[in-house]
């Protein structure tokens, strides 16, 4: 026997080792998850789709929505005359492009539309959309402030329409089966979640390169803006707008809801938290923005604490954490991992040295009699992993909203989950410039301060 494998440890190993592979079986199956396939459509089932927005998310969207059965994109739409070429780039010369959004939306040929537009614009296309009586895919965060989500969530419910948010982790093969492992308990009762994501680079601070050719020429700027206050054209924040609060959420908007999204479709809630209190600065990136580089935050909800820490000067182990009394189930971007605890003591208490003699004597007997495992008694579990593709493809979500659109059946991350999302990042970003926990007030539906 190694030294450092005690009897105890051996006898349950020895007995439970069968008995474990059994468990298993049951529980997972083959370790490595099987991706989601696509099923043909049929010639008078064709989806045609417009796209709102053909940046860096946008073109992404269009390509992997082109490469679905069935699947067609019809018209494009952007701010940026560049965006016009790359959109014909992907989907073909023919494609019309417009800077004008509603074009698409007045068009009879398009059945739905995705939205990949700066958060600033996302209620107002989305609105929009759901009341020309088309359906409409929109790019996370679902909203730029609460009062936005409460508005969108009244009007998509009232219209009838599909609205689909993109946290695109809620749909892919990887979540599901870490939504199963929880649902059967695994990790005994839920004490908390830890999720974290990190990032050590400019293009990871959103530092992104300017396109050569932007110019006031190329560019609807004035259109671009909205109804925040006008400025000057500023090439920066159009490719950056991301680090200013008048256009993004911050790394709250970016990073946090799609971990949040996550957290809530595993543990299979549709809510949002009740109280939060953040903190964090502007550490590494000082180049003008007003949102935090830095921010971390704590979260009570219903059954549990949440603690989210985002990151862009430090690259860290990303993911999330389910702390039970079981054990831990760690799930990031390809794989599970269940770290099994058994919630008991591995040896008899040191306390017990306070005992006199003979007391403690009879104290540890009787603890080696209770607790010291035999063969045939119960084992204690062992730990498993699982893999799969990243839980940021983007084929399977899109699959999850063009089904949906075609069957009407309601799709996985609808108009309320995207808010309830949401709004744990409106939170997290209040409290951080309150420098005050905050609440969610759902009879007024406003954010509050604590």
């Amino acid at each position: 026997m190694p030294k450092d494998l005690s009897r105890r440890k051996f006898l349950q190993h020895s007995a439970g080792s069968a008995a474990i592979a059994a468990a298993n079986s049951v529980f997972l199956g083959d370790s490595r998850l099987e991706a989601i396939s696509y099923l043909e459509a049929a010639p008078s089932d064709r989806l045609r789709f417009g796209i709102i927005g053909v940046g860096m998310q946008g073109s992404d969207l269009l390509k992997n929505s082109i490469e679905l059965p069935g699947v067609e994109c019809v018209a494009a739409c952007d701010l940026y005359d560049g965006r016009h070429r790359l959109a014909r780039e992907i989907a073909g010369a023919g494609v019309p492009t417009t800077r004008r959004y509603q074009e698409l939306l007045n068009n009879k040929e398009i059945d739905c539309i995705i939205a990949a537009v700066p958060d600033h614009w996302h209620k107002k296309i989305v609105v929009d959309t759901v009341l020309a009586g088309k359906d409409i895919y929109c790019e996370k965060p679902m909203s730029h402030s609460a009062a936005d989500g409460v508005e969108m969530v009244k009007t998509a419910r009232s219209s009838g329409r599909i609205v689909q948010i993109g946290s695109q982790g809620v749909s892919s093969v990887l979540y599901a089966k870490a939504k199963e492992l929880l649902e059967k308990n695994i990790i005994g009762e839920l004490m908390m979640v830890e999720v974290a994501q990190g990032r050590n680079s400019p293009d990871g601070a959103w530092q992104y390169p300017l396109p050569p050719d932007i110019s006031p020429q190329t560019v609807d700027w004035d259109t671009w803006q909205g109804e925040v206050a006008k400025r000057s054209f500023d090439p920066k924040i159009f490719a950056r707008w991301r680090c200013w609060k008048e256009y993004g959420t911050g790394v709250a908007g970016d990073l946090m809801v799609h971990l949040i999204s996550g957290m809530l479709f595993m543990l299979g809630l549709n809510e949002a938290p009740k109280r939060t209190l953040a903190t964090g600065g502007i550490l590494r990136w000082k180049d003008g923005r007003n949102m935090p580089d830095v921010h971390a935050a704590l979260f009570d909800y219903d059954s549990h604490a949440v603690y989210v820490r985002l990151n862009l000067g430090t690259e860290t182990h990303d993911g999330y954490r389910f702390l039970g009394s079981k054990g831990i189930l760690e799930v990031t971007g390809h794989t599970i991992n269940y770290l099994p605890q058994s919630g008991r003591d591995d040896s008899p208490s040191y306390y017990a040295q306070s005992f006199p003699k003979e007391l403690r004597e009879e104290y540890v007997k009787k603890w080696h009699e209770e607790n010291d495992v035999s063969p045939g008694k119960e084992p204690v579990s062992e730990g498993f992993s699982y893999t799969s593709v990243s839980s940021g493809e983007l084929k399977p979500h899109l699959w999850n909203f063009f089904h949906s659109v075609r069957t009407r059946q309601p799709v996985v991350e609808d108009v309320v989950f995207g808010h309830h999302a949401a709004l744990a990042c409106h939170m997290a970003n209040e409290s951080y410039f309150q420098r005050s926990a905050v609440v969610w007030d759902a009879a007024a539906q406003k954010i509050k301060t604590s």
